[in-house]
């Protein structure tokens, strides 16, 4: 047992409950706040106790971190590609909002660590606009890749600026920080319907929604889009590491009394075409899929994927669960959401 007590912000959503459950599993005494309850999960099979805040009040960030120790920020307002790309100012205010509260509390209260969760969002337009056949391996993003500057959502410079702030205080106040760039993670008791769900889990909805025959599915874009996709447990595994990696190995990434932040990629570098994903659910589905492309939905970057080599060498990490397991479990899951009339799954232990 752990003398550590952390606070995991975010918690009633996906990422930020698996990890509280990741922590709580291995023994630690775990705070879990979120806006909203989790939808699939008791608190108490995942943390001690579960407060519904709202972190964009300063009153509400310093409830949330008394007592505590370590911080995991998780806590976000965003989505999928048709959230983020029609709802701007929203998740800038809230975001940068719960940011700012977050490390200044961390600071006044003398924290010992503080985790943001940021995003392979970051990443410019300009690496990212190409298709996977003509970038000849030059599509893989690797940390220092984020500057110059150019992300393509409002939600993408969100998170680069909210990674400043976090460095900007270790450089003032020395406080603690950690920043992990997740890159598309997936899994069970993920949003699945519209408007917050991302890629996979909508394909999953949608190909469980055909009859068992299969039958037309709509692909947002032309399907050439090229994704990886990390599994839930890999991220939680990473980010813990992250956190506990020491300090001389973590500040070597960054650049002192430079606006270039420390900062680490979890994500998985098994690439793939949306088309491709959508074969592989059908597969495993057992249904056959057509695809009916709309061209004007939104699509995102035309290709994106993860270079692993700092957080392997740093952490000693890889991910251990192939792409292929990933969407076997996500398809399984999403199909019984469907299956039992929108209704949420049975409690999971």
């Amino acid at each position: 047992m752990s003398d550590d007590r952390i606070l995991v912000t975010g918690a009633g959503g996906f990422i930020g409950s698996h990890l509280a459950k990741y922590l709580h599993d291995r023994g630690y005494w775990v705070r879990g706040v979120d806006i909203k309850p989790q939808r699939w999960m008791k608190s108490e099979l995942f943390c001690d106790e579960f407060l519904l805040l709202d972190l964009t009040r300063w009153n509400n960030v310093v409830e949330a971190v008394r007592g505590i120790n370590k911080v995991y920020n998780l806590a976000a307002n965003m989505g999928g590609i048709g959230f983020i790309m029609k709802c701007f100012a929203p998740v800038l205010w809230d975001n940068v909002t719960i940011n700012k509260n977050i490390v200044e509390a961390c600071r006044k209260f003398d924290l010992d660590r503080v985790l943001f969760s940021s995003s392979a969002c970051i990443y410019p337009q300009y690496r990212q606009d190409k298709d996977f056949e003509k970038l000849e391996g030059k599509y893989i993003l690797k940390e220092s890749d984020a500057f110059p500057a150019d992300p393509d959502s409002f939600y993408g410079w969100e998170k680069l600026f909210s990674e400043m702030i976090y460095w900007s205080y270790h450089l003032d106040y020395d406080l603690d920080i950690r920043i992990v760039r997740y890159h598309n993670v997936q899994g069970p008791m993920t949003e699945w319907q519209e408007p917050r769900c991302k890629a996979p889990a909508a394909i999953c909805r949608k190909i469980a929604e055909l009859p068992p025959e299969g039958g037309k599915i709509e692909v947002w874009g032309d399907g050439h889009q090229v994704r990886t996709f990390l599994h839930v447990r890999d991220c939680c595994k990473a980010t813990y590491l992250t956190m506990n990696c020491s300090n001389e190995q973590y500040y070597s990434l960054g650049e002192e009394g430079k606006p270039r932040p420390p900062a680490l990629n979890i994500g998985s570098d098994e690439e793939i075409t949306i088309n491709r994903l959508i074969d592989m659910i059908g597969n495993i589905a057992g249904k056959n899929v057509e695809k009916v492309y709309d061209l004007t939905k939104p699509q995102g970057v035309r290709s994106r994927s993860a270079d692993l080599t700092l957080v392997t060498k740093i952490l000693g990490w890889t991910p251990k669960i192939t792409l292929q397991e990933t969407m076997e479990e996500l398809y399984q899951w999403v199909n019984s959401q469907v299956n039992s009339q929108f209704a949420p799954a049975a409690n999971i232990k």
